[in-house]
């Protein structure tokens, strides 16, 4: 037989091939001539500066062209640099506000690379949120728009504009409404423009839907006190919290905010009076806010109205129908609770999760009978960031199928794709002679409009935000747009005929009218600082005016009562799926499952046992109008009878990313009585198909070791070092090394267990700053994902008293698995003294530094991978591939425009080279460098690592160890301080504080 083998002489026959070139346009990236690179004197001048992005490994895409401009007006003024030209090399900072929280912008030779939080700010203190971390990558999606669209095609903004006069012009003579329908908009100059706007067409009615509706809360405040507001929530405040399916840590309202309140409250080592909040979790799905909670109880849907009414009854002393639950262990957790509760009166807090106007009141009640109002419930500042009417929707869909709307808006909605009634919406839509989109995209909803009129990213554009009562931000542009878009707000104004679309001069104007006026500060002034804080009033005590209707609430529990409960549920990540075509967030491993990449059929493992369902089996979910198939997850803290999923998944027209990824099940949300409900009853079924999850928490065990340490606060408030392990006769330790000074700096890290909430927020920070790339499902699910940093997730099951480190010990678990409490702890390269990774390395890639860190020489790496081996931690990764510059992954991050979000401080590692976390070294130099040039010794405190400056509740720590006032040297000190494997001797330079956990009362 003929061999089908090819063979060459040499590599000039190779060199020839189609399969050669193939693979090198994979491997290697586009070589730039000598003498391009050398052209031009300076970087200030377009030409040379583009040669500079050429230089740095860019493409030369629109962005290198929107950047060449740097900043996009000249009245932009730098956060903390003066003057604003670009140094090269040389970082600027501008203030601006997402999603209400101020944060500050970093930019690199003009391109925006990383998002901060704002410690001035009121919402997230400094911290971020995963979202906001990865919110920068989105600017440069090349999924989106370059212009807008007519009818599908391309045409320019005047022949646009001239088609949506005439339109709207005939819907106004036609007596007809124009529709804008938005999310919650809670910015004043937004609003301002919208009033213009309906001055010239008087027909015009503002609609506002959020995705993830909290329309229940408001109504339910309304009724009870006479205030439609979404209150704000103080847990810093609150010495016993008590939550009905409320996930406040990672997606209910205002996670960030709530998770720096909540941290602070429980954060032992500033704790002097010894006194913790303790914080019980009623809940179905096991939730990041339950895997948090001291004490956590699994119950059913149907289960939380009935609970809510018991805890009134048992506050109250009153008798209360429907308020019995055949669950004992509900019982005497709802008795205890509500003990604990009256005990903390005007300290205690209860929240609910439900969107039920009945539920939101019964809680109304009970937090009203705790005095909570004024004290832990602010509703005289409330909150803007929800404002959505369900009710309002479900109007405006009667009116168009009635031929009564002639012209529709959409602004940072897509009710196409998120809506429960997305069906009935898309049927009204046809009714519509004039539809109009402001996506960037044509996503679910744009796609069906006749015009798409791109909006800017926030990054690009002029704005404000009121999130919070007297808190207003500025939103300010860090690069000129890189696509031939416009702002939603110019559009409105110049189809209105405004007589001045210059949306910064508008919103300059709009700012000294109102919002300055009203302070004396200066324009200049608040674009430093981004803030404008107006003095809080004092919350007031609400009585409750309303009443429980405890029979809706029975009846809507009993509507829910069925053999198999679906509940709906937010991904802490993901959201309400906005941003799925961010490979950043897709890739961030859900904080209780670890799963990326995917939703899924969440399900206790002994009730999956009972269906006969095993891991992985892929199941039909169906009611008698939707259906999706979904794998199956066994998840221990499930309820019985119950199965979990999230929503913001199954996109079909995000973009390259999102589109495909899991399924969406908006569709099962229930719509009853104008409100959106996250529950439904469903059937579950084998399809005999299976899907392997791509998850991270099985690929890196412990083998069994004790690297978790906890305690109780009744325990620590006797012995401060109980559980740390730090008691009794060490195990001796033998050294190999010779032991050398440091006699400058000694960097080393203190990660609070108590803190962490594992969020994920700091792995994205992490990627982003240190360009970790992102390399896809099928890569994860070979154990290949890339981040420097993870957070392990590890279960107790109280009922034995058993830690399980590793997935396959879930088998042998007795119990129901309902009853499991979570430990999350952060893990990264320890940077040890007596570092195992550097005596294997034959060629000295990774060697330690006179300053305590463990380096990486990349050019020298050849990829034996000992070092991997060789480690304890499991924290080194290796590049199977080129994932920056290989197209098998050019649906994530290699594209000419994505590219331009890398950091120019740290190099994009290559196929066969080991990476791990370099204690963010370029921060590191770069702090000694500004010192220097200060001439001026280095503070604590002026270098932060990436992912401790993204966290909210401050569970990293970083610093000198040879500063003895240092947080990191007082931190590393305190009792609780622990190592990991310490019995190995390789002295880790991260050191871990004992997880404590407050189970028992609040008596001191």
């Amino acid at each position: 037989m003929e061999s089908t083998k090819k063979y060459w002489k040499g590599l000039e026959e190779v060199n020839n091939t189609p399969e050669f070139a193939e693979h090198a346009k994979n491997e290697f990236a586009e070589p730039i001539p000598v003498d391009e690179l050398l052209q031009g004197s300076g970087l200030n001048s377009v030409a040379p500066r583009r040669d500079f992005l050429k230089a740095m490994g860019f493409g030369l895409g629109a962005v290198s062209l929107a950047a060449c401009n740097v900043a996009p007006v000249q009245k932009s003024i730098p956060y903390l640099v003066k003057p604003e030209e670009v140094t090269p090399g040389v970082p600027n900072y501008y203030a601006s506000s997402y999603k209400g929280g101020a944060i500050i912008v970093k930019t690199r030779e003009g391109r925006p690379i990383k998002i901060e939080g704002n410690p001035a700010c009121p919402i997230n203190r400094g911290g971020t949120d995963s979202q906001a971390q990865a919110s920068v990558l989105d600017l440069y999606d090349n999924s989106k728009l370059k212009g807008p669209l007519k009818g599908g095609a391309e045409y320019s903004w005047d022949d646009v504009d001239t088609y949506v006069k005439r339109g709207l012009a005939k819907a106004q003579a036609a007596g007809k409404t124009i529709a804008l329908v938005s999310s919650t908009i809670n910015s004043p100059s937004t609003k301002a423009v919208i009033a213009e706007f309906s001055t010239q067409y008087p027909a015009t009615k503002h609609v506002t839907y959020d995705a993830i509706s909290y329309s229940g809360i408001i109504k339910a405040n309304e009724q009870s006190f006479g205030k439609a507001v979404l209150p704000q929530y103080r847990f810093d405040k609150a010495n016993v919290i008590v939550s009905f399916g409320a996930d406040f840590l990672g997606s209910w309202i205002s996670p960030t905010q709530f998770s720096t309140q909540y941290a602070s409250n429980r954060n032992i080592a500033s704790l002097n009076n010894k006194k913790m909040s303790r914080h019980i979790q009623f809940e179905s799905g096991l939730s990041l806010t339950g895997s948090n909670a001291d004490s956590r109880v699994a119950i059913k849907l149907s289960e939380e109205g009935p609970a809510l009414l018991s805890l009134y009854a048992e506050v109250s002393g009153a008798s209360v129908s429907g308020a019995s639950l055949n669950n004992q262990p509900a019982n005497a957790a709802i008795k205890l609770a509500a003990k604990e509760l009256l005990a903390a009166k005007g300290a205690a807090l209860v929240v609910s999760g439900s969107n039920s106007v009945a539920v939101q009141t019964t809680v109304n009640a009970i937090n009203s009978l705790l005095g909570s109002y004024g004290n832990t419930i602010d509703l005289d500042n409330p909150s803007y960031q929800y404002a959505g009417k369900d009710e309002d929707f479900t109007l405006l869909l009667t009116d168009m199928n009635a031929g009564r709307v002639g012209a529709v808006m959409f602004l940072d909605a897509n009710p196409a794709y998120s809506h429960p009634l997305a069906k009935e919406f898309t049927e009204a839509l046809k009714k519509v002679d004039l539809s109009i989109s402001f996506a960037d995209r044509p996503d679910e909803t744009a796609s069906l409009c006749k015009v798409i009129a791109p909006n800017h990213h926030y990054l690009e554009a002029w704005g404000d935000e009121n999130a919070l009562e007297g808190y207003y931000t500025l939103v300010q542009p860090t690069i000129n747009p890189i696509f031939n878009t416009r702002q939603a707000e110019v559009s409105l104004l110049t189809w209105a005929n405004y007589p001045n679309q210059d949306y910064y001069a508008f919103v300059r104007s709009n700012w000294e009218k109102t919002v300055l006026a009203a302070t004396g500060k200066k324009w200049d002034d608040v674009l430093q600082s981004g803030i404008i804080s107006l003095p809080a009033k004092t919350g007031g005590a609400y009585a409750f005016t309303g009443s429980v209707d405890a029979g809706t609430v029975a009846k809507e529990s009993a509507a829910l009562a069925k053999d198999i409960e679906l509940h709906i549920y937010q991904s802490v990540s993901i959201g309400s799926g906005a941003q799925a075509n961010n490979p950043l967030l897709q890739e961030v491993p859900d904080p209780v499952s670890k799963v990326t990449w995917d939703n899924y059929a969440a399900i206790n493992p002994k009730f999956a046992e009972s269906l006969g369902l095993k891991q992985f089996d892929v199941v039909a979910i169906k009611t008698d109008k939707y259906s999706v198939e979904l794998p199956v997850l066994h998840q221990p803290g499930q309820a019985q009878g119950t199965i979990s999923v999230a929503v913001g998944y199954g996109r079909t027209k995000s973009g390259k990313v999102g589109d495909g990824v899991g399924k969406n099940v908006y569709p099962f949300i229930t719509y009853t009585q104008g409100n959106a409900h996250f529950a439904n009853t469903v059937t579950v079924s084998n399809t005999g198909g299976y899907e392997e999850l791509a998850q991270t928490q099985t690929h890196h065990t412990i083998e069994g070791r004790n690297v978790i340490r906890e305690t109780t606060f009744a325990d620590y408030k006797k012995d401060p070092a109980h559980g740390s392990g730090n008691h009794g006769e060490k195990h001796p330790t033998y050294d190999l090394w010779n032991k050398y000074d440091q006699p400058g700096h000694n960097w080393v890290m203190a990660i609070d267990l108590n803190a962490c909430t594992g969020c994920g927020a700091c792995i994205v920070a992490c990627n982003v700053e240190n360009n970790v790339p992102v390399v896809g499902k099928d890569e994860v699910r070979r154990r290949r994902e890339m981040h420097w940093l993870r957070i392990d997730r590890y279960y107790t099951f109280n009922e034995e008293g058993k830690a399980i480190t590793e997935e396959h010990e879930l088998e042998g678990t007795k119990g129901n698995m309902e009853n499991v409490s979570v430990v999350h702890q952060p893990m990264l390269c320890q940077h040890c003294e007596h570092a195992p990774c550097e005596t294997v390395c034959p060629v000295l890639a990774t060697v330690h530094s006179t300053e305590g860190l463990n380096h990486m020489a990349y050019n020298r790496c050849v990829g034996t991978r000992y070092c991997a081996n060789n480690c304890p931690y499991k924290v080194r990764r290796f590049n199977w591939f080129n994932y920056w510059n290989d197209s098998r992954f050019d649906n994530y991050l290699n594209n000419e425009f994505t590219q331009l979000v890398l950091n120019p401080d740290v190099t994009t590692r290559f196929r066969g080279v080991m990476e791990k976390c370099s204690m963010c070294i370029q921060r590191i130099q770069a702090g000694k460098l500004e010192a220097k040039m200060e001439k001026r010794a280095l503070v604590d405190g002026d270098i932060k690592m990436a992912c401790q400056q993204a966290c909210a509740s401050n569970a990293i720590i970083f610093g000198d160890a040879n500063d003895p006032n240092s947080e990191v040297s007082k931190a590393l000190k305190n009792e609780r301080t622990y190592y990991v494997l310490e019995e190995l001797n390789v002295q880790p330079g991260v050191g871990y504080m004992t997880k404590v956990t407050n189970t028992g009362s609040q008596e001191a």
